[in-house]
């Protein structure tokens, strides 16, 4: 979808939609501002996309959920194949004392290197998922609110309407 560059932004464009159809909604005749005609047709049409949208969310979060696992995954087999290879190295070189406790040094250093980079891989892909999952909940926590309260002045126009026998 145009436009759809972050989890939650295509549910808030419709949320706003909704807001924008109430905002443009003229009064019945002889009501006060309070109580608007919108056509629920499309107000219902909107909510449905929005449904519907909501699976589109939840598929976005477990992508990145799993694209920070492959990312962690992929980490720790770089890690273990430079450790692998720094251990290779070590036993090829091994012949003088000071020879191999140097390689030993050196493989303890890319060891130590590799576990930070798994680390500060690990520590970024979790964040980006908690952004991520915060947003959504946002969005998603305003766009229950927004219902509700569309469903609250809808019943309370129906309401109105239904008591002075009009509608």
């Amino acid at each position: 979808m145009p436009g759809d560059n972050f989890p939650g932004e295509r549910i808030e464009s419709l949320v706003d939609e909704l807001e924008g159809i109430i905002e443009e909604a003229k009064p019945p005749f002889g009501k006060n501002a309070q109580f608007k005609v919108i056509e629920t047709e499309v107000f219902f049409n909107i909510l449905d996309e929005i449904r519907m949208s909501y699976p589109e969310e939840w598929q976005k979060s477990r992508r990145i959920l799993k694209e920070r696992d492959e990312l962690l995954a992929s980490a720790a087999a770089q890690a273990d194949s430079i450790i692998a290879d720094a251990q290779q190295q070590a036993l090829t070189i091994a012949g003088e004392q000071e020879i191999v406790r140097l390689a030993q040094q050196q493989a303890d250093d890319i060891r130590d290197r590799a576990q930070q980079y798994e680390r500060e891989t690990r520590y970024a892909a979790e964040d980006y998922a908690e952004q991520v999952f915060t947003h959504l909940e946002e969005n998603l926590k305003s766009l229950t609110s927004t219902v509700a309260r569309c469903r609250q002045q809808l019943n309370e126009g129906a309401n109105t309407s239904n008591q002075n026998g009009a509608w």
